[in-house]
C-alpha cells in the first residue's frame, strides 16, 4: 500500500513537472527581461566568489543559469526553477529545470545552479532536451575557492550557489531541462 502511495505521488510529481515545463519562457516582455537580469547577476555572482568557476566559465562554449530553483521534499521530492541559456557570453534562450526525488528526506530550500558546458556537443544535447542528470551528478559550491578540485563529467561542470533553508536528505532521482531560442 505504502509502495503504491509513493508511486502515485511521484507520478503526480512528475506530471506537474511535465506540465510546466511547457512554459519555459516567461511569457510576458517584462517576465523575460526580468529572467535574463536575475541570470546575469547570478553568474556575476558567482563570478565574483570564485576565481577557479571564472576561469572554467571563460573556457566553456556556453553555459545555462537558473538563478532560484525551489526544491522542496517530505517522502517524495521535486524542483523547479527558470533559467537562461548562454552562447559566446551572450543570452540565447529560456530553460528549465525540473527534479524529481524518492528517498528519506524533509525540508525545503532555494538555490543557484549553474551548468557549464565544455563542447558543442553537451550544448547541442541539451538544446535539443536530450540531456538530463542522474543519481550520479553532483554539483560543485561555488564559495570561495571551493571549486578548485572542479572537473567537466560528460561535458559538463554543475555549481550550486546561494543556498537557503534547511533540506536533509538521502534520496534519488535526477534533474530534467527543456530549452526555448529567443
Amino acid at each position: 500500500m505504502i509502495r503504491l502511495h509513493t508511486l502515485f505521488v511521484a507520478a503526480a510529481l512528475a506530471s506537474v513537472c511535465a506540465v510546466t515545463a511547457c512554459h519555459t519562457a516567461p511569457t510576458s516582455a517584462q517576465g523575460k527581461s526580468e529572467i535574463v537580469a536575475k541570470s546575469d547577476a547570478a553568474f556575476e555572482r558567482a563570478k565574483g566568489h570564485d576565481m577557479n568557476f571564472r576561469n572554467m566559465c571563460s573556457d566553456a562554449v556556453g553555459y545555462a543559469v537558473f538563478p532560484k530553483v525551489t526544491k522542496g521534499a517530505i517522502g517524495v521530492g521535486g524542483a523547479y526553477g527558470k533559467g537562461v541559456l548562454y552562447e559566446g557570453g551572450r543570452a540565447v534562450g529560456y530553460c528549465d529545470l525540473s527534479q524529481a526525488t524518492v528517498g528519506a528526506q524533509i525540508g525545503g530550500q532555494t538555490y543557484t545552479e549553474i551548468i557549464c558546458f565544455q563542447d558543442q556537443e553537451s550544448l547541442r544535447k541539451f538544446k535539443q532536451g536530450k540531456f538530463a542528470f542522474d543519481a550520479q551528478a553532483s554539483a560543485v559550491a561555488v564559495d570561495a575557492g571551493a571549486s578548485k578540485n572542479a572537473a567537466y563529467r560528460d561535458g559538463v561542470a554543475v555549481y550550486t550557489t546561494n543556498e537557503e533553508g534547511l533540506m536533509a536528505e538521502a534520496s534519488i532521482g535526477g534533474q530534467k531541462f527543456s530549452y526555448q531560442p529567443l
